[in-house]
């Protein structure tokens, strides 16, 4: 699968990173897992987010403060919908559910709607639904992977995904 080589960018500080879309089939939607769990005994059934975790969800929302988002997305679980509440404070809007259990069925739905979409997942569910959205496999990846921000840019018939690495740091550690 050559579209899940890494590609690492600085996305603070690239100019253009957040391009206008002019075409009006033209969108794109923003895939990420959610940040780093608080995994203490008392809260493992739905964990929230740890402080570092609070700080990759902020640092996230700056990354797409230029993009023009029209949705938000989250499965229902306290870390998916903390990770993606930035985001959509930052673009005045809800987070709206959808069923990891469904990924076939979401993404036909993201690919109708033509919208600009962040969407919050889990580690075997992110990669997979990016790889449904262009037409290929995608992978599960490892539990401790936090750091991947899938982008696939549909224009037309042509759905085409890029893997950037958010250059991020944790001032708790």
């Amino acid at each position: 699968m050559k579209w899940l080589l890494p590609l690492a960018i600085v996305l603070l500080g690239v100019p253009g990173f957040a391009c206008a879309q002019a075409d009006s089939e033209m969108f794109t939607v923003y895939l990420a897992r959610h940040a780093e769990k608080n995994l203490s005994p008392e809260n493992l059934d739905d964990p929230p987010l740890s402080f570092c975790g609070g700080q990759r969800a902020e640092a996230l929302a700056r990354i797409l403060r230029e993009v023009k988002l029209e949705r938000v997305f989250s499965t229902p679980f306290q870390r998916t919908r903390d990770t993606a509440l930035p985001s959509a404070s930052a673009h005045g809007l809800e987070i709206e559910d959808y069923d990891p259990a469904d990924l076939d069925g979401f993404s036909t739905e993201l690919l109708k709607n033509q919208q600009n979409a962040l969407v919050i997942g889990h580690s075997n569910t992110t990669a997979v639904l990016a790889g449904l959205l262009i037409g290929e496999a995608g992978e599960e990846f490892e539990e401790d992977e936090y750091d991947r921000l899938y982008l696939v840019t549909v224009a037309g018939a042509q759905n085409q995904l890029i893997l950037l690495d958010q250059a991020f740091r944790c001032d708790g550690w």
